[in-house]
């Protein structure tokens, strides 16, 4: 049986060198493309999402390669979290959305839809004391009465409220107004009870509550939205 030559040798190890260069090239493209989309949608988005929710936000992807997502213009899975100690008019609230099945047009200049989403929200009991204003210099919550007592005054009056959803919205009602231990009109401290309400009707891309939650260190709230516009980016330097 008669040996290989050296020129069949040298062409294998020559189209081994050629392929593993082809495969590491390629490789290279593929990563590189994945960071520059990568890039190019987080900075869409971000961009997309904060004109509509208000703050600063962090951007994550579901598993689909976003590379085929900058090219199609469709993504499975957005998730949301805001970013510092404000959301909208409320202080220490905050947000983790998700948004499903995204499509934007004209590789984001022209906005988009969103398919469904939903949100859960976290607002501490010294974030509503610090939103409601001066007045309001303390706030207690408990899981087992569902209600929170507010200390107006320095504690001089009290009052407790209990947030509801009804039909879509957050309601706060006052449950008791007492100044220096004595019942008085709950429509005197109506004012402070509106800013409180007011901070839990705002949500952005749709989002509605669906429930509330009192705990020991605030109030939680669910969120859920169907199929909504999304804004466009506003800016020629960003697109998806």
């Amino acid at each position: 049986m008669s040996k290989p030559s050296a020129f069949a040798s040298v062409s294998r190890r020559t189209l081994v060198i050629a392929i593993t260069l082809v495969v590491t090239l390629l490789a290279a493209v593929l990563v590189g493309g994945e960071a520059y989309a990568r890039h190019q949608l987080a900075g869409c988005i971000s961009t997309q999402f904060e004109q509509e929710m208000g703050s600063k936000i962090d951007v994550g992807f579901g598993f689909k390669p976003l590379l085929v997502s900058w090219i199609d213009g469709n993504l499975s899975t957005v998730t949301v979290d805001s970013e510092g100690d404000k959301f909208g008019p409320a202080v220490g609230m905050v947000v983790h959305a998700k948004f499903h099945d995204l499509e934007v047009t004209d590789n984001g200049r022209g906005g988009g839809t969103v398919g469904s989403s939903s949100a859960d929200v976290t607002w501490s009991n010294a974030g509503i004391r610090e939103t409601l204003g001066d007045l309001v210099t303390g706030v207690r919550s408990s899981s087992s009465t569902h209600m929170l007592t507010l200390d107006v005054l320095g504690g001089l009056a009290q009052l407790q409220v209990q947030p509801q959803v009804r039909n879509g919205v957050v309601e706060v009602e006052t449950k008791s107004a007492r100044l220096l231990g004595v019942g008085m009109p709950t429509d005197l401290v109506q004012g402070i009870v509106d800013i409180f309400s007011q901070s839990l009707q705002s949500y952005p891309m749709g989002l509605k509550p669906t429930a509330i939650t009192v705990t020991d260190n605030g109030i939680d709230v669910r969120l859920a939205g169907g199929r909504t516009e999304l804004p466009a980016s506003g800016t020629k330097d960003v697109s998806c």
